[in-house]
């Protein structure tokens, strides 16, 4: 198994960066970066004036009043700081200016076209510089050298990464149509996170090659795990690894494993088979698992030859050669977005049992079975690998716990009827080179006028997920790339598909007799709520985390106002209520309608909660005080 990407005969030399992409990358992730950091109450821009209501500025700290405080030790806080540096004969700092619109859940929404920036007496000049702006800002941004130092390395990184999706965009009608797993490669990232491409971790030249914008399938190399290391788990009809072998490889390719192993004076009965990401593999087995490699109780193994390419999640393959056969999520020891994209062992291996337990409640609710027909695409088998040091030391770095494992996924194909396609929630937000909202090319291609539409997206999205909550206790993280929409023929919705179980489903801290058939493996690793926050996954995952940015576009591209767009998501959780009013009691337990919801906030995790330290535990979302919400009554 030979390194696939780092092959030291010729300088990488990326075809995308050039000055025009990165010159208006720089400037649309600037944009980004103050509408989400002035979201989060990280930065306060104040009005310009009463007579340009729309237009705001924003003070920098300046580098020269940096330079200067740092070399005469000078503190105190931040307000000394700023009156010395326009006080003292400093440089005064810097104004940013722009035009945005409020929006939702207090949201901003900056045009890039609009920044400028005035520096002393100058007059103002277009400004674009999401880099210089992260480091011209950093006391106001209230964050430190060691927080700086990462975040300049994963800024400049998503940078690049959108330089490369510029320059190999399609048309929003050539998107349209794409199957699922190529239109994945065309995604932009999350749209909340300022950083969603930063993958610290990966070289360049490993971007081009297992990024999804890079858009490159290949094969996977698998190894050999010993079960005194490995252990599987399966649902019922692959309850053995046999069963889930006999399924996804071919005689030939388990009978070459097997030679492999026999060759070793192994014992293939003795190990269990899993692919492994050549990234992984290279920079994590190898180093990490020498021992093991050492005394044969890891043996790598030659691809199965199935084409598998990744997702936007990164760790995620779809076959490509046989769309029929699972789709795989492997741990990749990178840094991106808020954690390191391992598979933590105990919930690997309970994945199968979660997925179980989750399509049990869905196979006996009528509603959810013949109504909504949701698909619940299972984590229907599991291996996981233990570390001999790491696994059993609780107060280690936890991305030292989840170097190795695989899980198999139910793939979408599978699930859908004759003329059904599906894509990500996600792909809604996309929008073209020229413009065009993804979302309108979908309602111009199903002839149905754009609230209608609308009205059928909030129905196929909504109702399994809300009955979920109130009858079972029990919700998804139903953000972009968990919740897939399964469209018609004719490209209208018509239901939904959810992934991702054993990581993104918590249930109701608040015991509720529905969980008494909750097996106690899957009680053991699902996260639970208090009721009142266990509404914030469908409020943050899906309003703020994706409607926030659809509603927006709906009125730009389709003349739907945010109020009509709300009110018609008001309308459709009502319509569900009514539909079971002897969950009253539940509908007040788990209450969508509140005045205010808290804000969670994720661009302030990385900026100054968590920032790039190591710790044994998973980071979460910070809280910063509450956001007015939409869905309330006037």
């Amino acid at each position: 198994m030979t390194p696939t990407s780092r092959e030291p005969s010729a300088l990488y030399d990326p075809p995308e960066l050039t000055q025009d992409r990165w010159v208006w990358g720089g400037r649309r992730l600037l944009a980004k970066m103050i509408g989400e950091f002035a979201y989060e109450e990280i930065i306060e821009p104040v009005p310009v004036g009463p007579g340009d209501a729309d237009r705001y500025s924003l003070r920098l700290d300046g580098p020269a009043a940096e330079r200067e405080g740092e070399e005469s030790g000078e503190a105190g806080t931040e307000g000394e700081r700023g009156a010395a540096a326009e006080g003292h004969g400093r440089p005064p700092a810097a104004h940013l200016t722009f035009r945005a619109r409020r929006g939702s859940y207090g949201s901003w929404h900056v045009d890039p076209a609009s920044l400028t920036l005035a520096e002393g007496d100058g007059p103002p000049r277009p400004f674009g510089d999401p880099l210089r702006f992260l480091v011209e800002s950093r006391r106001t941004l209230g964050i430190d050298g060691a927080t700086l130092g990462h975040l300049i390395r994963e800024l400049t990184v998503t940078l690049a990464a959108d330089a490369r999706l510029d320059r190999t965009a399609f048309t929003a009608a050539q998107l349209a149509e794409l199957g699922y797993a190529e239109l994945e490669g065309h995604q932009t990232g999350h749209p909340w996170l300022v950083l969603n491409k930063g993958r610290i971790g990966f070289s360049a030249s490993d971007t081009a090659r297992w990024a999804p914008e890079a858009r490159h399938a290949g094969p996977l190399p698998w190894i050999a795990v010993h079960t005194d290391l490995a252990a599987y788990r399966g649902v019922a009809g692959l309850d053995t690894a046999e069963r889930l072998y006999d399924r996804e490889l071919a005689p030939a390719t388990r009978e070459s494993f097997a030679n492999i192993l026999r060759a070793r004076g192994l014992n293939p009965q003795t190990y269990l088979y899993l692919p492994v990401h050549p990234w992984q593999w290279d920079d994590v087995v190898l180093p990490l698992f020498a021992p093991s490699v050492a005394a044969g109780a890891i043996v790598p193994l030659p691809t199965d030859g199935d084409v598998r390419l990744p997702q936007q999640s990164i760790r995620t393959f779809l076959n490509t050669s046989r769309p029929d056969r699972h789709t795989v999520k492997l741990p990749l020891s990178v840094l991106n977005t808020l954690v390191w994209r391992g598979l933590p062992t105990g919930r690997t291996l309970a994945a199968p049992a979660v997925t179980a337990w989750m399509q049990a409640l869905r196979d006996a609710d009528p509603f959810l079975r013949d109504e909504c027909r949701v698909i619940l695409l299972g984590e229907v088998a599991s291996v996981t690998v233990e570390h001999p040091l790491y696994d059993g030391l609780p107060e280690v770095p936890y991305q030292y716990k989840e170097l190795l494992g695989v899980i198999w996924r139910e793939p979408i194909t599978r699930h859908l009827a004759p003329g059904e396609r599906a894509r990500t929630l996600a792909s809604l937000l996309h929008t073209d080179p020229n413009g065009r909202a993804f979302v309108a090319e979908l309602v111009a291609r199903s002839g149905l006028p754009p609230d209608v539409w609308l009205r059928h997206l909030f129905s196929a999205l909504l109702p399994s997920l809300l009955h979920f909550l109130y009858r079972y206790g029990t919700v998804f993280s139903p953000h972009g790339e968990n919740a897939i929409v399964v469209f018609d023929d004719k490209d209208v919705p018509v239901r939904l598909a959810v992934k991702d179980f054993v990581d993104d489903v918590n249930v109701s801290a608040r015991p509720l007799p529905e969980h008494a058939s909750m097996p106690d493996d899957v009680r053991e690793v699902l996260l639970t709520e208090p009721p009142g926050f266990l509404t914030q996954f469908i409020h943050s995952g899906l309003f703020v985390g994706v409607f926030r940015y659809l509603a927006p576009l709906c009125q730009e591209q389709l003349g739907i106002s945010e109020a009509a767009f709300w009110s018609a998501v008001r309308a459709e959780i009502l319509r569900h209520q009514a539909r079971a009013p002897e969950l009253k009691e539940r509908y007040e337990m788990f209450d969508l309608l509140t005045p205010r919801i808290e804000r969670l906030c994720l661009n302030r995790n990385r900026l100054h909660l968590d920032g790039y330290r190591d710790r044994p535990q998973r980071p979460h979302a910070a809280v910063h005080g509450t956001v007015p919400n939409p869905l309330r009554q006037p």
